[in-house]
């Protein structure tokens, strides 16, 4: 798995970006929000449990991410027609305000190292990444467990702070002095 440090892999792929079919679709890569932060999280498989509880509370909070000059981006092994599909059907990603990456042939999920050997599928991943193109923060959990997007804004207002912030630091705390 690519960890702190790393390069983003280079990526282009069909996104679900409106439940309007003739505008759902959009190629997405690297180059689409050149010089922003992306906050890049994966997900197992549409029509599932916990998935759309996350993905809803990342929607919740596009508009902090995107105060941070940060765009969000979601994705899975789905194709965009599932994604479609999904936004249609469920009331809580109808209105979804971000794209959903279609990661269908695995190729980015396997350059990050995230395919769940047993199942072929996206792991639970979050990554930050800045501007640079360079991985900050990665996140992981066990399928059953859905992540926290509200840390994930915590642990980027830190890092943009390019501070030293003790582990339940806030924007607007004081960072930690060296000694």
């Amino acid at each position: 798995m690519l960890g702190i440090g790393s390069k983003f892999p280079q990526f282009k792929l069909k996104a679900t970006v409106s439940n309007d079919l003739k505008n759902a679709f959009k190629d997405i890569d690297n180059n689409t929000y050149k010089g922003k932060w992306l906050c890049v999280f994966f997900y197992p498989k549409d029509f599932t449990f916990v998935c759309p509880t996350e993905i809803a509370e990342f929607g919740k909070l596009t508009k902090d991410f995107a105060d941070r000059d940060t765009q969000v981006l979601g994705g899975s092994v789905d194709s965009e027609f599932v994604h479609l599909a999904w936004r249609k059907d469920h009331k809580d990603l109808n209105s979804l305000p971000f794209p959903l990456l279609a990661d269908f042939k695995r190729e980015l999920s396997g350059a990050l190292g995230i395919i769940d050997a047993e199942g072929g599928y996206s792991q639970r991943a979050v990554y930050l990444v800045d501007p640079q193109g360079v991985i900050r923060f990665v996140y992981v959990t066990e399928g059953k467990v859905g992540r926290n997007p509200q840390e994930v804004l915590r642990v980027l207002d830190a890092l943009q702070s390019d501070e030293l912030c003790a582990c339940n630091w806030k924007k607007g705390d004081e960072p930690l002095k060296a000694a």
